[in-house]
């Protein structure tokens, strides 16, 4: 799992072996660890993941949010998907969670990073273990951090489609 930061263009990344509910959830801790008392914004495809019950509880907590959030498929806040992204998306929150129109993967920024990654190291090297492979990505990371990260810059130059510009 990664995160981009849009204002600097550096990513943050961890390995896990799965993406399920809690790992999802313990990357947004990890990532709100670093500024505990922040203001944090999350922009995220449609992926159920980023619309758990753990992940909705978890907010409601370090919001101070003290009220009954519910119950899972009966009522209030964690009954549903749909019900849990309107909490999450509260501008209210100091952590909330943008989505992505369905299908439009290709305007959340780290998407753009993972083919960036992708093409500059996955499709060019060969590992003979899972660790070495995962060695390389996080070498890859910092490397990118170090020489290559800014941000990126949408431009429209009126023929018909966006162009990103990094």
């Amino acid at each position: 799992m990664a995160s981009f930061e849009v204002a600097t263009g550096k990513v943050y990344g961890e390995l896990l072996d799965t993406r399920g509910n809690e790992d999802f959830l313990k990357f947004v801790i990890n990532r709100v660890a670093t500024d505990p008392k922040g203001q944090w914004v999350f922009i995220v495809d449609q992926l159920n993941t980023h619309k758990s019950t753990e992940l909705t509880k978890w907010v409601a907590k370090e919001c101070g949010i003290k009220d009954d959030l519910g119950v899972e498929r009966k009522r209030g806040i964690i009954k549903s998907m749909n019900t849990r992204a309107e909490f999450l998306s509260d501008e209210s929150h100091r952590i909330r969670f943008v989505y992505t129109p369905k299908h439009c993967s290709w305007m959340n920024q780290i998407e753009i990073w993972f083919s960036i990654i992708s093409k500059r190291l996955l499709k060019r090297t060969s590992c003979c273990s899972l660790d070495e492979l995962k060695n390389k990505i996080l070498e890859f990371i910092s490397f990118f951090n170090e020489t290559m990260a800014r941000p990126f810059k949408w431009t429209y130059e009126g023929k018909g489609s966006a162009v990103l510009k990094n």
